[in-house]
């Protein structure tokens, strides 16, 4: 009896630890498919904290001290520190503007509170010993940080006390580049109308200083002038910190120029232009880009997507060592296949900035490559969006406080209104609905008419290829989370729009936010209605749904359990390339990101009179009378 006792005892602990586990995985993993896993590496900082304890013997130079001498708009910096009282938690910080003590403050509010000394976060950092493993010893160190042109000039500050307990050791030289106010990082956009490509890019000068503006044309003849919209916001745009705190920097001023009537499939050249007081002309480098075809023109025509990119630190700087580890693979194998790109949709969390203002000119930046040579359309995600109180669907504070300002302002989106991030765009035998999901999209909402009118306009025997694409997973996810709550989806995710889906026969539905790679069978009401893998013919009788979230952010688990319309998972970095060769045949592939190689594909190949076909509620009505 008493032996039998004991064995009850401890299979009752086993199952108090088993079920004190999955609770602990239910927070982390809850938690980690809400917020990303780690943090805005900046967000570790406490800068509020610093404080002044210069070293007369510390020293910190950065050279060389003038940039973009060439004409570069990114340069790498050597930056030299000697200090003779060294500890494994020195840091270095790149502050821009240079001068960041506390006359650079905005006033308290309430007088018993103290103006913190350093009221701005440094826009990247590194630890001292992260490549100089001597430098506890010897206390002399060599770091070497990449900037970018930010419209300011630089400085560098040794702290001492780690990242939690700041203490200002040393300030460095002040360095700058040639002209920080330059028109930089272009990105280019489908308009409202199939003949018309914008062009987004960031300056330093406001509309009383120079007037703006894109010198463009066809390729090798005359080039004509476009004037540009000038927009920019202050603090007060921001719906709370670390946006509107720490992370405040100044947006410069963001250009917008509309090109129109543009020839179809032809190339064009253009240069960012600024026309200065005194007379004088302000040019970017010369760009390129290729026009879009007239809709429903059959011709080679080749899309990416994928969704949670975010930005990463070429210089090695640690704080996004853990943070986006797949970003400069993704990018680095676009920019590598660039000739085989017609335009490239990012579904929503698009850097990861989080309230840190800073880091939105250096993903524009990271990306420049791709976005001044192809359509770079975004889609708006929980982290561009989502703050309590302000109009967005989920009161979480993902956004930092940015509440989609950033978002709407530093990228062109073809939307009725760019606050609603919903909006319908057409590339040749491609119809594009892109929903989203930090506002309401059930049936009754102001959305979900968008998202039927986008559906049930497109003409079918034009525009065979009919793409919806949101950031949260509306449609099957087989995420670990999802799977803690039975559901697959995103709550309340497919409930109102998966007759939609069926009704207008929509071929594929692609997500982000779930930061892995998943393809689900031809599915409806949570049944696979096709049994084919990897060629579709004649009707498909279901729409195929992606989850594409793994370009860069840390990647997400999925379920232990596989559910029967899950084809393929892949906990990997990678994205979706679409190819549709004509009016009867799509490519579909799964390319990692780190060797740009297909791991998953599938065909689909059918006539006119198969989208027309009567499919289970995708039938038009009929009558008896002749």
């Amino acid at each position: 009896m008493h032996m039998k006792m004991k064995v009850e005892e401890r299979i009752n602990m086993n199952l108090v630890l088993v079920v004190a586990c999955l609770v602990h995985l239910n927070i982390v993993y809850g938690f980690a498919h809400i917020h990303g896993f780690g943090e805005q590496p900046l967000s570790k900082i406490a800068i509020h904290k610093a404080v002044v304890s210069l070293h007369s013997s510390a020293s910190i130079t950065a050279t060389p001290s003038l940039l973009g001498t060439k004409g570069e708009d990114t340069q790498w910096v050597t930056v030299d520190i000697d200090y003779p009282d060294p500890s494994t938690d020195d840091w270095v910080g790149v502050f821009s503007p240079a001068k960041f003590n506390s006359s650079t403050c905005p006033p308290v509010n309430d007088p018993k509170d103290q103006t913190p000394y350093i009221c701005s976060a440094p826009i990247k950092y590194k630890f001292l010993n992260y490549s100089n493993s001597h430098y506890t010893k010897k206390g002399k160190a060599s770091l070497k940080f990449q900037l970018i042109n930010q419209r300011s000039d630089f400085s560098f500050a040794l702290f001492s006390g780690g990242l939690l307990n700041p203490k200002l050791v040393a300030v460095s030289n002040f360095i700058s580049f040639v002209n920080p106010k330059v028109p930089l990082y272009p990105r280019l956009a489908q308009g409202k109308s199939w003949d018309e490509m914008t062009v987004t890019w960031t300056s330093g000068y406001d509309i009383n200083k120079a007037t703006p503006f894109v010198e463009w044309g066809p390729k090798g003849k005359t080039q004509v002038q476009s004037p540009a919209g000038t927009l920019t916001f202050g603090r007060d745009s921001m719906c709370g910190s670390p946006a509107r705190t720490v992370g405040w920097r100044d947006p410069g001023f963001i250009h917008t120029s509309f090109l129109k009537n543009l020839w179809p499939n032809s190339v064009y050249t253009y240069r960012l232009g600024h026309l200065l007081s005194n007379g004088s002309y302000i040019w970017s480098k010369k760009y390129a880009f290729k026009s879009s075809p007239y809709p429903g023109q059959d011709s080679l025509q080749r899309v990416i997507i994928f969704g949670d990119m975010g930005k990463a630190e070429r210089d090695g700087s640690n704080e996004y060592s853990d943070f986006q580890p797949g970003s400069l693979n993704t990018t680095d194998q676009l920019i590598k296949d660039l000739e085989n790109i017609d335009i490239v949709f990012h579904i929503g969390d698009i850097t990861y900035a989080n309230g840190y203002l800073s880091q939105w000119d250096q993903f524009t930046a990271q990306v420049e490559p791709i976005a001044s040579t192809v359509p770079y359309m975004i889609a708006s995600g929980n982290h561009e969006r989502d703050w309590p109180n302000t109009g967005s669907f989920y009161n979480t504070t993902d956004s930092g406080g940015e509440c989609g300002v950033l978002a709407q302002n530093m990228f062109f989106v073809p939307a009725e209104n760019r606050a609603n991030f919903w909006y319908a765009t057409d590339y040749g035998m491609f119809r594009f609905c892109i929903a989203d999901t930090e506002h309401d999209w059930r049936e009754g909402s102001e959305q979900y008419k968008f998202i039927e009118h986008c559906l049930a306009t497109v003409d079918r025997q034009k525009q065979p290829w009919l793409i919806f694409a949101a950031h949260r997973v509306l449609g099957y996810s087989s995420d670990f989370w999802y799977g803690l709550e039975g559901s697959f989806e995103e709550p309340m995710g497919r409930e109102s729009l998966q007759r939609l889906w069926q009704r207008y026969k929509v071929d594929i539905a692609f997500y982000g936010h779930v930061h892995n790679y998943e393809r689900t069978c031809p599915i409806y009401q949570n049944q696979c209605v096709n049994d084919e893998r990897s060629h579709y013919s004649g009707v498909v009788k279901g729409t195929i749904h992606v989850v594409a979230g793994g370009a860069g952010r840390h990647l997400s688990n999925f379920s232990q359990v596989t559910p029967k319309w899950s084809l393929y998972r892949d906990y990997d970095f990678g994205f979706v390339k679409l190819t549709a060769f004509n009016h009867s045949s799509l490519l579909f592939e799964y390319k990692k990101s780190s060797d740009g190689k297909v791991y998953d594909s599938f065909t689909i190949s059918r006539d006119y009179k198969d989208v027309l076909a009567c499919v289970h509620d995708g039938c038009e009505a009929t009558t008896l009378a002749t």
